[in-house]
Order: structure tokens, then sequence, then C-alpha cells
């Protein structure tokens, strides 16, 4: 049996939701708590811890990957032959293996499955069951009707941060440095954190919402977006970073513009430590630890 991971917030005994706050009152919520403690290395830790209750209560390092490990091995092995068929169980893994190091990116399963000897409508079968088996998700694209230079791709995501960085093989030791790659591998595993607690937080809601990533042909991005029953759309960008620049903002801009009324409030989120909110027209900035600590 599948075990949901937990929201930080929910294992904090947090009951506020932040996606509910942002939609009545962007600006209070954002100045509700205007300074956050939390270090990179906390951070880092979460990150890599996910939200997996029984990964939560083993010790970090050697027990709690084990734990990965047997989940991981579970799932492939022993579920996933009770949900289809599986001839070749150890393409599936390497498939899985091959997903996780593209967590937090526009999703293409060509480029993914390649070597692996698998037709592309295998591939996706793959790719169908593992997010049947709760490993991965596809974060659909949203809003391709708003310009003609959308992307219609989904992103990609591991269902939860700590698995990811176990198939990635990436440990808290590796995050910390300020290594080029270990800084690109943070920030992708970072998103996918991110994208999880939003997604949990979504399904609290008492209204039905559309969940997806806005991406352009041109590069211009946001990383999730969250589109209310009114029509109402809230806008997120995730950087790894202390401090977010102008032109972090630029697909978040680009959204507002195209949206108009509808566009409630872009939030970027940071590792950093202040919280404001007038950053721009209706876009904010507050630390990732908002998503757990009381509003």
């Amino acid at each position: 049996m599948t075990i949901w991971p937990l929201s930080q917030g929910e294992i904090g005994g947090v009951e506020e939701n932040l996606l509910e706050s942002l939609h009545h009152n962007p600006v209070a919520a954002v100045d509700a708590i205007p300074a956050s403690t939390t270090t990179r290395a906390e951070y880092v830790d979460r990150v890599c811890a996910g939200g997996f209750p029984l990964a939560l209560k083993r010790t970090a390092g050697a027990s709690r990957n084990r734990w990965f490990d047997d989940y991981v091995r579970q799932s492939v092995e022993r579920d996933a032959v009770e949900l289809a068929r599986i001839q070749q169980r150890e393409a599936l893994g390497k498939l899985l293996d091959r997903l996780a190091g593209r967590t937090g990116q526009v999703l293409n399963l060509t480029n993914a499955g390649e070597g692996l000897g698998l037709s592309l409508s295998t591939l996706q079968d793959y790719a169908t069951l593992l997010e049947d088996l709760f490993l991965i998700e596809r974060l659909p694209a949203w809003g391709k009707t708003l310009r003609k230079r959308a992307v219609s791709s989904p992103k990609l995501h591991v269902i939860d941060s700590g698995v990811a960085a176990r198939l990635m093989r990436i440990s808290p030791e590796k995050l910390a440095t300020l290594e080029p790659t270990a800084l690109t591998e943070f920030g992708n595993l970072l998103e996918t954190f991110v994208v999880g607690e939003l997604r949990k937080q979504a399904s609290w809601l008492d209204e039905p919402v559309t969940l997806g990533h806005w991406r352009t042909h041109d590069d211009d991005e946001v990383d999730y977006v969250v589109e209310f029953a009114d029509g109402g759309v809230l806008a997120f960008e995730i950087k790894a970073n202390e401090s977010i620049g102008k032109s972090d903002f630029k697909g978040m801009r680009k959204l507002r513009d195209a949206l108009g009324d509808r566009f409630i409030a872009g939030i970027g989120f940071i590792t950093g430590t202040r919280s404001y909110s007038g950053y721009d027209d209706r876009i904010h900035v507050m630390p990732v630890d908002r998503l757990w600590q009381r509003v």
C-alpha cells in the first residue's frame, strides 16, 4: 500500500493553508511573518528528508536511505507487477532513475528513455505506471490559450523530494557545497519539494482548483500555477537563492499582463530571510518556510 507523504506544515501541526490565505488577501499573508530564521542547511535537510512519515522517523543517513531503497524496490518489483504485467522491471527501474535526475524539468520521454531499448509507446505506458505507483507526477501545462507560443509539454516531478534525492544519490553534504552541479541539483530538488507542498495544500482546499506550470517557447516560465473556480490565479516561482532578481520574474510579469485582473498574486519563494510585498505590481517575495509557518 502506498503511503502518501505528509506536508512539513502538517508534521508541525500547522492547520492554516497558505494558498487559501493568498487567495483572500495576498498582502496580509505575505506580511504576516516578515522574517525567517531557517538556514540553507536546514532547507537542504528538509529537501533530502522529504515528507514520508516512516522515512522521517528514521535517522538521517544510512537508516533513512535503506527505507527509501526498500520503498522504491517494493513499488517497482512488487506493486508494479500487481498493477500491470511488466516484462522489463529492470528497464522500469532504470527509467525511474533517469526521470529522477530530470525532476523539476519539462518532460521529454524520448531523451529519458534513450538506450533503454523501449518504444515510445512503452515509455509512455511505463511513465503512466510510475504515476499510478505515486512515484512521479506529470504537472500539466497550463494556460495554453493565453499565448500562441505556450508549450503543451508537462513538467516532471518525483512525488517526494526525499525519494528523488536518494534516487539521484544526493546527500545533504553534497548539496551543502557551492559547487555548480550541486547548486543546480539543489534548485531542482527544492522546486520539487515546494511543488509537493503546494500540491498537498491545494488538496486541502474546500473548492477544486486547476494546477499546472506555464512556459513559452521563448523560455519564459512560471513554476507553479493555481487557478481557482472563480478564475483567479496564483503564480509561484521557486529559487534556491537567498535573494531574487527582477529577471527571475520575467515569466511571471508576462503571465500577469496576459491575465489582467484574474492575476491575484505572484510569489517568489527564496531561501533568504526576508518576506515583503510590493516587489512589483501584485508580485511578492517570501521565504520557503512560509509553507509550514503559521499564517
